[in-house]
């Protein structure tokens, strides 16, 4: 096989260079993304626990809530340490394989945090339109499938992306990514061969994932405003919509954040590369970082434990 002028074959080292243009201030960058990254563990395990020990929170609500919880954690670390790496110690290299397998983490754990999301709309809808049912249709076993599935939908579609990067892509015209984390697109443009399949089922896997669940979240939330506002009475009308506010918040800046990065990232040719990077970055972290946030101001149940954990704590103190 002939090699291309001035190509790699097969690199078993990357070289992350974190956000392009902006290099001489990443290591003050690095302090609010460590910032969120802290809280966002601290946030999401702190709601983990208060689920897990409080017997009343075990509904399925909740249980999604916890689902969601675990997979920020999973995400946002699967990321920050190394992308913090980058930004303070100046650790730049990235062995091919470890490229891979965190675009596969990184990619799978952010279809499964979209299925939680589709779940726990689809818990919503028959929470407020069918009442009566819910306690049959989201049993424990339901729950059990919906966790197992969307877990293996993500890292199933993901898979190939591997393959076809390992086995298909062959010659590489840089080992050096223009990115702070391991990115489908951003592997795949380095490669000097036709990429065209990599960019159509990458494309296939994103709108199969979320292009599915955004239209069934966008349907059932439509399903459930036309019933809240068919409540005759005003305080019921409000009890209903008050228990969906924190859903929608979150469903919001996960999927504008999202749906923002990536068409800048793969359309915006007149944006500066830090932004798509820093958009990037931000759609990784945010999420993580604010989904506690919202449950913890939105939701009665969370904020009175999450209240009286401190108030105990202080009493200790003292």
């Amino acid at each position: 096989m002939l090699r291309p002028n001035g190509s790699v074959f097969m690199p078993s080292v990357l070289t992350l260079i974190g956000i392009p243009g902006l290099e001489s201030v990443q290591c003050w960058i690095g302090i609010p993304f460590c910032v969120m990254y802290l809280m966002a563990i601290i946030g999401n395990t702190l709601i983990l626990v208060i689920i897990k020990y409080e017997n009343s929170l075990h509904s399925p609500m909740y249980i999604f809530l916890a689902m969601l919880g675990a997979t920020d954690i999973a995400l946002s670390t699967c990321i920050l340490p190394k992308m913090l790496g980058i930004f303070w110690f100046h650790l730049i290299q990235i062995s091919f394989e470890a490229c891979l397998l965190q675009m596969w983490l990184l990619h799978s754990f952010q279809g499964i945090e979209s299925g939680v999301l589709l779940a726990m709309a689809l818990d919503r809808y028959v929470a407020i339109c069918n009442p009566l049912r819910h306690a049959s249709i989201f049993s424990q076993k339901l729950l059990t499938h919906i966790g197992v599935g969307v877990t293996l939908r993500a890292a199933i579609l993901g898979a190939p992306c591997l393959v076809l990067i390992k086995y298909r892509l062959k010659f590489y015209r840089t080992t050096v990514v223009s990115h702070s984390y391991c990115e489908h697109m951003a592997i795949v443009k380095l490669a000097i061969e036709d990429i065209r399949i990599n960019k159509i089922y990458g494309l296939f896997v994103a709108f199969t994932i979320l292009g599915f669940d955004i239209i069934f979240i966008t349907l059932s939330y439509i399903q459930i405003f036309i019933t809240v506002f068919q409540l005759p009475q005003k305080e019921a009308r409000f009890k209903a919509f008050n228990t969906c506010i924190a859903h929608i918040c979150v469903f919001l800046q996960f999927y504008l954040l999202g749906f923002f990065s990536f068409f800048t990232h793969r359309f915006g040719s007149h944006v500066p590369p830090y932004v798509h990077i820093l958009l990037s970055n931000l759609y990784l972290l945010v999420p993580p970082f604010l989904n506690p946030i919202v449950y913890g101001v939105k939701t009665k149940q969370i904020r009175d434990h999450v209240l009286t954990i401190f108030v105990c704590s202080k009493h200790l103190n003292h």
